[in-house]
């Protein structure tokens, strides 16, 4: 493919590049670029969110270029503080080891191993003497640093940053230098760091990296950024009936915007949005199981939902903060409305059901039994655990 084409292609989707002329004049170049993607192995498993990058980075594979996945074995320990109002805490290296080997494996649900190079960057960062540190620190002043908006708005909350915590971006972007990056994804939450990296290629006489941000995939709730630690995630090897039944469980509005981001195209509004649903959910599980799989795993789910055989579909979980639980607390708890109003509203119109039986008042203190599926009006459906299950 040409390189006005390969431009045209390489820059759907995104939320930002810097920039597309610099892009075009690497592409120009005719040869395979390397193309960045670092992980932090902070949990053991990849999910949807993780995927929009790689999605990406596959697409770069395509047309020949070279995906440089860096598994971030050393800054793993520091842990990434973009988005977080809190320090992360630190993971052993046992943990961090294990969960890399499972990243590293679970990439490849979607890229091509042939065309994948897989650093790990504790192999430049171990080997580094304290002054060593100390000279590659001087590169970037705290001013700069407390420009990211995570920490501007951790300080005016009078929340505590540690050091370690502002050295972050300086190893991310370090990264770049040693692999010799012409291009690094990230989520659109990344630029602070990713522009990091060109700074300091800069300052070693690279050519910089050209950084391409994508949209933040929201999780199962529609509200927060999918997180394993929130319980909003869909994992890419969960089982097809699972995967497909978590799709089927998010909002239309959720829906919609997660087909540009996961699929690459805008939902088509002539089809009705349970068969749009459908479909979406269908090609996730094809993506990461099989055709084959992806078919049962709807056929399953048609047949369960037919005879409204609940017991017997695979729901989102939400485990309940205390037991018994007011009703309207309870709605709230899993964002199934945004007010106690609404919540009120939602039990007065007969819109909630506990096992298929209808409340209506709004007073109504629930005991909890594991297992207990909960229904907020036509669309969402949770199946309830209690603290002791």
């Amino acid at each position: 493919m040409e390189p006005n084409a390969q431009l045209d292609l390489l820059t759907q989707g995104l939320e930002t590049i810097h920039s597309k002329p610099e892009l075009l004049k690497k592409l120009q170049e005719n040869r395979p670029l390397r193309i960045k993607f670092g992980v932090d192995p902070t949990s053991p498993d990849i999910h949807l969110g993780h995927t929009v990058p790689l999605l990406k980075l596959r697409q770069f594979q395509d047309l020949g270029h070279t995906a440089v996945l860096i598994i971030g074995d050393f800054t793993a320990r520091i842990g990434d503080p973009t988005g977080k109002n809190s320090t992360r805490p630190m993971l052993s290296a046992a943990d961090i080891q294990s969960n890399a080997r499972t990243y590293e494996e679970q990439a490849f649900h979607v890229l091509d191993r042939s065309k994948t190079e897989v650093v790990w960057n504790g192999s430049w960062f171990d080997t580094m003497t304290l002054m060593d540190t100390m000279r590659l620190l001087a590169r970037k002043t705290v001013a700069q640093t407390l420009q990211r908006r995570d920490f501007k708005e951790r300080m005016a909350a009078g929340h505590d940053i540690m050091m370690h915590e502002l050295q972050y971006p300086i190893l991310q972007g370090w990264d770049s230098v040693m692999v010799r990056a012409d291009v690094e994804l990230g989520g659109s939450d990344q630029l602070f760091n990713l522009l990091t990296g060109r700074d300091l290629q800069q300052q070693e006489k690279q050519t910089p990296q050209v950084v391409m941000t994508l949209p933040i995939l929201e999780g199962t709730d529609g509200v927060e950024k999918m997180s394993k630690s929130l319980g909003n995630y869909i994992g890419v090897t969960e089982a097809p009936s699972a995967m497909f039944g978590k799709v089927m469980s998010v909002s239309d509005e959720l829906m919609a915007r997660w087909y540009p981001t996961l699929l690459g195209r805008s939902i088509d509004l002539e089809v009705h949005p349970m068969e749009a649903k459908k479909k979406l959910a269908a090609e996730i599980v094809e993506r990461f199981h099989s055709h084959g799989l992806a078919l049962e795993a709807r056929i399953d789910f048609e047949s369960k939902f037919s005879k409204k055989d609940l017991s017997l579909v695979e729901l989102p979980e939400h485990c309940v903060s205390e037991n018994p639980i007011w009703i309207v607390k309870l709605l709230q708890d899993i964002k199934a409305v945004s007010s106690g109003g609404d919540a009120r509203r939602l039990v007065q119109q007969g819109g909630v059901k506990v096992n298929e039986i209808k409340i209506t008042d709004v007073q109504t203190q629930l005991e909890i039994k594991s297992g207990d599926i909960l229904q907020a009006g036509k669309k969402t459906f949770v199946r309830l655990q209690t603290s002791a299950s």
